[in-house]
C-alpha cells in the first residue's frame, strides 16, 4: 500500500518546481540528506524533505551561493550545537539580501523616472 504522505520524484518536481536533475544534484552534493527509497530503488520524498527543499529554494532564490548552502546543510546535520554558526550565516545572508533589495529599489526608481520622462515626451509629441 502506498503512503500518500510520501512523494515520488515526479510528484516532488510538481510540488517544488525543481527539476528531477536538481533534486538528484542536491542529494549528491549533500544539500539534501539521502532520500528514502521505495520499491525498485525509486526516491521517495517525505514532508520533512519538502520543507527543507522549500527553504533551500528560498536561499537559492535570494542568491545564496551553493557553497554557503552546503555549509548550512552540514551545520544543520550536526544539530543544535551549531545554531550560533547557522544564525551568523543566515544573518550575513539576510544583510546581503537587504543590500540587494536597496540596490534594486534604486534601480527601480531610476527606471520609473525614465519612464515618466518618456511618457511626458510621448504626450507632448502626440499633440
Amino acid at each position: 500500500m502506498d503512503d500518500p504522505s510520501v512523494l515520488s520524484i515526479a510528484e516532488t518536481v510538481e510540488v517544488t518546481g525543481l527539476t528531477a536533475h536538481t533534486l538528484r544534484y542536491y542529494e549528491r552534493i549533500g544539500l539534501l540528506d539521502p532520500v528514502g527509497r521505495g520499491p525498485g530503488g525509486h526516491r521517495r520524498f517525505r514532508a520533512t524533505d519538502l520543507a527543507w527543499l522549500a527553504f533551500l529554494t528560498r536561499l537559492r532564490t535570494t542568491g545564496m551561493a551553493i557553497r554557503d548552502m552546503r555549509r548550512f546543510a552540514d551545520l544543520r546535520r550536526r544539530g543544535d550545537v551549531t545554531a550560533p554558526e547557522r544564525l551568523e550565516l543566515l544573518e550575513r545572508h539576510r544583510d546581503a539580501v537587504r543590500r540587494r533589495i536597496d540596490e534594486l529599489s534604486d534601480c527601480l526608481s531610476a527606471l520609473d523616472a525614465k519612464i515618466d520622462h518618456y511618457r511626458q515626451l510621448s504626450t507632448r509629441g502626440a499633440r
